[in-house]
């Protein structure tokens, strides 16, 4: 859950995890259908997904006891270099080195590594296996993680408080506001679709799963045309609804960033039926509809019920 995402955004959705699945059998017994559920609004789905399939692998392939050693930490699914060693420090004391951005930045000011990152991040993994003790890493992972998150921030870090003050490298030649130093990164690209709000004379919406490979998978999602770089015209986009109906635009459009693009989307109401998963408005927040579907839901809710404001 803390890949990518903050302590304080983490806490809430955690808390509700191990109440619901307080061990490692019951997440593995749970269905991934309940586990979106409550991921709800915490993005980057694939985590979910994985953390679905590591708690089955550990179950299946180690008897529900996780391995203690980064190596084998890594062959489960969602586990990488720095979530295995982060483990294997924390919770078995081994000898490892977590690198997060956190410690990236604390190394690098440190020992003022003007590198960039990426370009860095080997000379600051290897700075950092350097300084873990022989005793107590778990200790040291979670203190350097607290040092980056809480005094050596990315602006404006509070140096005066910082117990390696005397020995930064960066610090003493102030340099500690410009490192690391990041390699510019590319405007993200926008890109068009056509969701589908699509009614039954009953009142109940069109859903539909979206596959489980992919941005979003295994999620519920309005339907839509394919996100692409060309904006979509109306008759092109008709061509792929779900069913043959009367479509008409909604005014405006939904606008959502994901990591490396950002995401526009028109929206075409209609009636009639089709395969797929059914719900009326007042439960859709019973499916595992991510951030972007919710505000499909939103969008097309006030668009419709403008009409009759008055």
């Amino acid at each position: 859950m803390l890949q990518q995402t903050t302590v304080a955004v983490v806490g809430p959705y955690f808390d509700r995890f191990v109440a619901r699945w307080p061990n490692v059998s019951a997440l593995a017994a749970a269905s991934l259908d309940e586990i979106l559920q409550l991921w709800q609004g915490l993005g980057y789905y694939a985590r979910a997904r994985n953390l679905h399939a590591c708690a089955r692998a550990v179950v299946e392939r180690c008897g529900s006891v996780f391995p203690r050693e980064a190596p084998a930490l890594r062959t489960l699914p969602g586990i990488g270099d720095y979530t295995a060693a982060a483990i294997s420090a924390i919770a078995f004391d081994r000898v490892e080195a977590a690198v997060d951005g956190n410690v990236e930045r604390v190394m690098a000011r440190l020992y003022a590594v003007a590198d960039p990152l990426p370009v860095a991040k080997p000379r600051l993994r290897a700075l950092t296996r350097a300084l873990v003790p022989q005793q107590r890493a778990g200790d040291f992972a979670q203190a350097m993680m607290d040092l980056g998150a809480t005094i050596c921030t990315p602006r404006r870090p509070r140096c005066v408080l910082c117990p390696w003050r005397t020995c930064c490298a960066a610090a003493s030649s102030g340099l500690q506001e410009t490192l690391p130093a990041l390699t510019e990164k590319p405007d993200r690209p926008l890109r068009y679709g056509v969701a589908f709000w699509l009614m039954r004379p009953d009142g109940e919406v069109l859903l539909r799963r979206r596959p489980e490979k992919g941005l979003l998978g295994g999620m519920i999602e309005i339907p839509s045309t394919p996100w692409r770089a060309e904006p979509w015209a109306l008759t092109e986009a008709i061509t792929l609804a779900p069913t043959t109906a009367e479509w008409s635009p909604l005014p405006g459009t939904v606008q959502h960033g994901f990591t490396h693009f950002r995401l526009e989307l028109a929206m075409l109401a209609g009636e009639g039926t089709a395969e797929g998963i059914w719900s009326r408005t007042d439960r859709l927040g019973e499916h595992a509809l991510p951030t972007l579907m919710k505000k499909l839901v939103r969008h097309a809710v006030s668009a419709l019920a403008e009409p009759h404001k008055d």
